[in-house]
């Protein structure tokens, strides 16, 4: 899987990203000076996360014969303090279904051990950045 980035014009900031067969868009707020056409990469940073726990808990429910019948994840985040290397993220889980505490517990402990909030809280993360004229390949 390859992401791809690319400017949509040389005035904006808007830019398509290709992942694969999908499309999606990303610009800055109007407060930055974008079109606030689409969602920041901060958003998609907390999308991440947000879609992680939630897919990761209807595989699990799914695995352990849990009746959960949907997830509604919502994130919250605090960037005040980014300059410092510090933000917050606040997720909210709504858990569907009838389930017992027990379940619920169960569930809520699983959320935080989806691959994204483990590679977001444990995970040494290495970027190389490299310079090319044409498309890259490995």
């Amino acid at each position: 899987m390859t992401v791809i980035v690319n400017t949509e014009s040389s005035e904006g900031f808007r830019h398509s990203v290709q992942i694969d067969d999908h499309q999606l868009f990303a610009d800055v707020p109007v407060s930055a000076g974008g079109e606030g056409s689409a969602p920041e990469p901060h958003d998609y940073f907390d999308t991440a996360l947000g879609a992680c726990k939630a897919l990761t808990l209807k595989l699990y429910a799914q695995k352990k014969g849990i009746p959960l019948t949907g997830v509604t994840v919502e994130v919250k985040h605090d960037n005040s303090q980014e300059q410092t290397g510090q933000y917050a993220l606040h997720v909210k889980l709504t858990l569907k279904g009838v389930l017992t505490d027990a379940q619920r517990n169960e569930l809520h402990r699983v959320a935080d051990r989806c691959p994204i909030h483990k590679l977001m809280t444990t995970s040494e993360v290495t970027i190389e950045t490299h310079l090319s004229e044409g498309p890259f390949s490995q």
